[in-house]
């Protein structure tokens, strides 16, 4: 996998698809399911393309992200997040899943980045997909 392959990782649970494209969309609830997520400064209720925001993270790690594209039609959007030197991209969806639904990501950067990363999107999904 390059950088521009992308690692999927995803999570299916019990919540309604509605539900949760609004938890994954509405940046003030984001620290309520991604515990890697403590506060966000975002100036919509909802990610818009083109806007740009920060989120603080555990031991002082701070985010800047701009959301790249929305389509709700298709419950998914995309952003870009840098932090220093570090720049990766993600897409991010949510599909019905039998009574429930599947929350995805696909994290765009290099292997050993996402492969890190991976672990933690995992249990932020799965919780992100609990009723």
């Amino acid at each position: 996998m390059d950088s521009d392959s992308g690692l999927r990782v995803s999570a299916s649970g019990d919540a309604d698809p509605d539900t949760v494209w609004a938890r994954y969309t509405e940046p003030a609830r984001w620290s309520t399911w991604a515990p890697q997520i403590r506060e966000v400064d975002y100036p919509h209720r909802t990610v818009r393309p083109g806007t740009s925001g920060r989120v603080a993270g555990p031991a002082g790690l701070v985010v800047v992200f701009t959301v790249d594209a929305v389509d709700e039609a298709a419950r998914t959007w995309a952003w870009s997040v840098r932090s220093g030197p570090l720049r990766l991209r993600f897409d991010h969806g949510v599909e019905p899943h039998g009574s429930g639904s599947t929350a995805w990501a696909v994290v765009h950067a290099l292997r050993p980045v996402a492969l890190a990363y991976s672990p933690v999107a995992r249990l932020a999904l799965g919780r992100l997909v609990r009723p």
